[in-house]
């Protein structure tokens, strides 16, 4: 691994980290500990700077503990950013998130629940507590998703204001394969999309995350690649949720988001990047689709 007195070549240390596993690389980190007794990770970032020190950086941490402190940036910075508890809390798993309070508790020093709580408020507040719980009902209930779609529809556009309580305990707790039939009978009963009347009912942080929860429970892939767009569609590039997404998911569901992205934007995801001049084409495994 090129270092101090030969300069620190960035191609050879990205080619090196991008074609290995993270499992991997964690073995690479461990070597080297044992090799020269310190780490790694310190002896990269003593080396480099901006984001290429920041991709780095996250490449080399486990998945778990990069959404934890992913959270943990976004709630003890300068500001909570409410897209980051977004983007993580509606997309991963009920294992994952499970996961994530575990090691947040202990990488991070404090509870994830109390942090979230102690930065948001209302109904966005309550819907995250929910989802941080990491207990969706399992499979789909037959038997509830006529009465689900009835009560979406009487809480919103089905009445004067909206029963935002209702869309919560809904949309929170139910599987995504439950939720996929729920949005089908909605659509019947009201001749428009789930979507069309959160965004219509509701304004602000709630509406973001009322919506990315709606498109997790369609399809995460989908929800990714769209994120993936705006983030290199707004007045410069948001390098920043381009990396992340870009080394969450690299691992996951990569392929499928690039297959979204192509039939949702007529365009390769791997062109898209490299046209916005970012280091980050690199992670994106496999031919260029």
């Amino acid at each position: 691994m090129p270092f101090k007195g030969i300069g620190t070549d960035e191609d050879t240390i990205l080619m090196l980290l991008t074609s290995r596993s993270n499992n991997q690389r964690q073995e690479i980190k461990a070597a080297y500990k044992k090799a020269h007794g310190k780490d790694l990770v310190s002896a990269l970032k003593s080396e480099l700077g901006g984001l290429f020190e920041t991709l780095v950086v996250a490449l080399m941490t486990p998945p778990i503990s990069y959404d934890a402190s992913q959270l943990h940036k976004a709630l003890k910075g300068a500001g909570t950013d409410d897209d980051v508890l977004i983007e993580i809390l509606a997309s991963r798993t009920c294992a994952q998130i499970k996961d994530i309070v575990k090691v947040y508790k202990k990488e991070c020093g404090g509870k994830l629940e109390k942090d979230i709580t102690g930065d948001t408020s209302g109904h966005f507040q309550k819907l995250l507590v929910i989802l941080l719980q990491g207990s969706r009902d399992e499979g789909v209930d037959e038997d509830r998703i006529e009465n689900d779609a009835k009560e979406l529809f009487a809480a919103g556009e089905g009445k004067v204001g909206t029963d935002v309580e209702k869309f919560i305990n809904i949309l929170g707790n139910r599987s995504h394969e439950h939720l996929r039939l729920v949005f089908d009978a909605y659509k019947k009963l009201a001749g428009s999309d789930i979507e069309d009347s959160i965004e219509g009912e509701t304004t602000g942080n709630l509406e973001n995350l009322l919506l990315a929860v709606v498109k997790c429970a369609k399809s995460v892939p989908a929800y990714f690649a769209e994120s993936l767009n705006g983030s290199m569609r707004r007045a410069g590039t948001d390098d920043q949720t381009l990396m992340r997404i870009m080394v969450s998911r690299s691992e996951t569901d990569m392929l499928d988001i690039r297959a979204c992205f192509k039939k949702m934007y007529g365009a390769s995801l791997y062109n898209t990047i490299q046209v916005q001049g970012a280091n980050l084409s690199s992670i994106h495994s496999g031919t260029k689709g």
